[in-house]
């Protein structure tokens, strides 16, 4: 199936009509993005929005051809003005199927929000999934599982087209039933101002396993593509409060099955220390299993979905706490040594981890100098171990005021 993107963009496109935020201000020529509609082998159009005709022209296409327009979502605003030659548009009710004059089939598919999910499987056999804004497949399940929760032993999709950065969850179920494989070609679709243009965009998407395609690009399903492959260990650094938790998260959240290792513990008595561990808890997705531990090397060891550790900063203090280095004369006596041994350990852990993994960590030493030897002891080791974790990484961030900065990649 050959594919024109008329548009990728929101409904409201981009940038959103009166908006002043940065990234609208950046989204302007090249960078600019129609609201998504899709045309498939120049018979099928998958959304009808304004300047449809001219968007196909401008690609070199025409939509004379057109036999059928399906919508997936409600449409604000005044109708979409229908242009002269084409059919109605129409939404298919779900779990129904269409067979098209072209000789494509499509079958709809439930949404857990407002709008229509279209499976098209091509008279070349390519399969496609396309998704509305902000939508993800009903149920646990994806559009290749069965009532009974088995899958249908269909192959993954040769192509998917969905709202990658709004509801990455939905890629980490289409993943978790392999409606999604390491040969689907994802392209994020619907892309709003919640994520800048340019580099940013193109990062976001990567660490989705996605990519980003400019307006009027046309597309092969089933043909080859580079797809986009997220590192498999990435250490994110930052201060107090930069984000980079939540940018660690991000890096993962279309990805199912997370294991998410907390190195804090509990902290009895501590009010705002339950808070905090809370927030963490509330922002993450609900199939992600929470261990807390500071016993990391048997987690790297293991295979299995994703390792998300939180913080490397917590588990130096549980280190240093169980070798005593807080105490200069234990430090002295052989304190130093056991530490370093138990950071190298962990070290050679991330080297052969052979799961994905993400790391946070602390970013110290740019600040005052600890008045304490212990506190200058605790910025040191840090330090040591940052060098030694981003060595066995293939990726490591900087976060600063939210804004992830790439130092390794």
């Amino acid at each position: 199936m050959e594919l024109t993107l008329l548009g990728t963009g929101t409904p409201e496109g981009l940038p959103r009509p009166g908006c002043p935020c940065a990234a609208c201000a950046l989204s302007v020529g090249p960078r600019s993005r129609a609201a998504t509609a899709v045309l498939v082998d120049g018979a099928l159009l998958l959304d009808l929005t304004p300047g449809a005709v001219l968007a196909g022209a401008r690609a070199g296409h025409s939509l004379a051809g057109v036999r059928q327009v399906l919508l997936t979502h409600p449409h604000d605003g005044p109708p979409v003005e229908l242009p002269p030659g084409l059919p109605a548009a129409g939404r298919v009710p779900d779990g129904r199927e269409l067979a098209v004059i072209s000789g494509h089939r499509v079958r709809a598919v439930p949404m857990d929000a407002p709008g229509t999910g279209y499976e098209v499987t091509g008279p070349d056999g390519g399969r496609l999934l396309y998704l509305p804004p902000g939508g993800a497949p009903a149920g646990q399940g994806s559009p290749r599982t069965g009532s009974g929760g088995g899958t249908t032993g269909q192959r993954p999709y040769d192509m998917v087209l969905a709202d990658v950065l709004g509801r990455p969850e939905a890629l980490a179920r289409l993943r978790a039933s392999g409606a999604v494989g390491p040969a689907t070609d994802v392209i994020a679709v619907h892309l709003d101002h919640d994520t800048p243009p340019g580099r940013e965009l193109e990062r976001r998407c990567a660490a989705a396993g996605a990519r980003a395609v400019a307006d009027g690009t046309t597309v092969i399903a089933g043909e080859y593509h580079a797809v986009p492959v997220p590192p498999r260990r990435t250490l994110v650094l930052g201060g107090a409060r930069s984000g980079k938790s939540f940018e660690a998260e991000r890096r993962l959240e279309a990805f199912p099955g997370v294991v998410y290792a907390a190195t804090g513990g509990t902290r009895d008595g501590d009010a705002e220390w339950a808070h905090r561990v809370g927030l963490h808890r509330e922002r993450r997705p609900a199939t992600w299993r929470t261990v807390e531990t500071c016993d990391l090397v048997p987690l790297l060891a293991e295979t299995g979905p994703p390792l998300l550790v939180d913080c490397l900063a917590l588990w130096l203090t549980d280190a240093m706490d169980r070798a005593g280095a807080w105490d200069d004369e234990v430090w002295a006596r052989g304190g130093h040594q056991q530490l370093h041994d138990r950071s190298a350990e962990l070290a050679r852990a991330v080297r052969t981890a052979r799961r994905p993994v993400v790391l946070v960590s602390n970013e110290v030493g740019s600040g005052i100098v600890p008045a304490t030897a212990s506190g200058r002891r605790f910025r040191d080791e840090l330090g040591r171990l940052n060098t030694a974790v981003a060595a066995e990484c293939e990726h490591v961030l900087l976060v600063v005021a939210g804004q992830a900065l790439v130092l390794k990649d």
